[in-house]
């Protein structure tokens, strides 16, 4: 499969362990359009995940739901970090849970975890990009245990107010793998000091700590209105890397919604003479 720009008909992505304070993990990415990552867990080891997005998994595999992000050992958090945990969690609009996946059993033992929606799924290795990626507020799939889920927010008020994602975006924390999930064709860029890109606002997916995030007005006022590509643009600056995908989920979203007769919208591409008659009598309409 294709992850930043490889070659796209080679179906598994598969990359070994590595060492350090996130547990060790094996994993393999499936697919074209709509990814799966499929997990080789070794005794003891752990994998986090947000609340609806198992596959499958091995009978060794416990499920555990915790309250907050689940990057610690319950044994080993107290009440008080389980609270903060849980509200940053839920500040960047996730579930106050988070599922742990723990193998109890022997030998090799593996969990799967299914995109939300078509796209592709990005593995990240925190510990080479200095500990800590900011991406949009629902990028997260899942992630090695260890792996710290929290809060960003923008410094710049207009920024926070036009940027897209908001005042809030979300950052992973660690040195382990984490994956996250973007819409569409993903893009990697990597920007040299003082370089500077602009990007529609919803197509940030991800990007490094070093670069900075601004906004850019989007032409001239006629442009602004009737352009249809919104007021402003993101301005990336470097030093850093960033991630661009070509169908954020609200994109995706906004085109589906319009489409819904029942809505109000209209049914694009029903050639029907007889309209909603013909979608009753055809049994498309509910």
């Amino acid at each position: 499969m294709a992850i930043f720009g490889s070659v796209p008909d080679v179906p598994v992505a598969r990359h070994d362990r590595s060492s350090g304070m996130a547990d060790d993990i094996d994993f393999e990415i499936k697919g074209a359009e709509a990814q799966f990552i499929e997990i080789e867990l070794d005794p003891g080891e752990s994998a986090i995940a947000e609340a609806g997005s198992l596959m499958f998994k091995d009978s060794h595999i416990t499920m555990e739901t915790v309250f907050g992000d689940g990057s610690e050992p319950a044994s080993g958090t107290g009440f008080l970090d389980k609270i903060v945990g849980a509200g940053k969690r839920l500040v960047t609009g996730e579930s106050l849970f988070t599922t742990v996946y723990t193998h109890e059993g022997q030998g090799k033992a593996r969990v799967a975890f299914a995109s939300p929606y078509p796209g592709h799924i990005v593995p990240m290795k925190l510990d080479q990009m200095g500990g800590r990626l900011i991406c949009q507020k629902d990028a997260f799939l899942c992630a090695a245990r260890g792996v710290s889920l929290g809060i960003y927010f923008q410094q710049k008020i207009m920024t926070g107010l036009f940027g897209g994602e908001g005042f809030i975006m979300q950052t992973l924390d660690g040195d382990g793998w984490a994956f996250i999930h973007a819409g569409g064709t993903l893009v990697e860029r990597t920007l040299e000091v003082g370089e500077q890109l602009h990007v529609d606002t919803g197509c940030v997916a991800a990007m490094t700590p070093t670069v900075d995030f601004d906004l850019e007005r989007a032409g001239s006022i006629k442009s602004m209105i009737f352009g249809g590509e919104g007021v402003f643009f993101a301005k990336l600056t470097g030093p850093g890397t960033v991630w661009i995908q070509s169908l954020p989920f609200s994109r995706l979203a906004g085109r589906l919604y319009a489409s819904m007769p029942q809505t109000g919208g209209r049914a694009i591409g029903e050639g029907s003479v007889l309209g909603g008659l013909g979608g009753i009598l055809d049994g498309d309409s509910y």
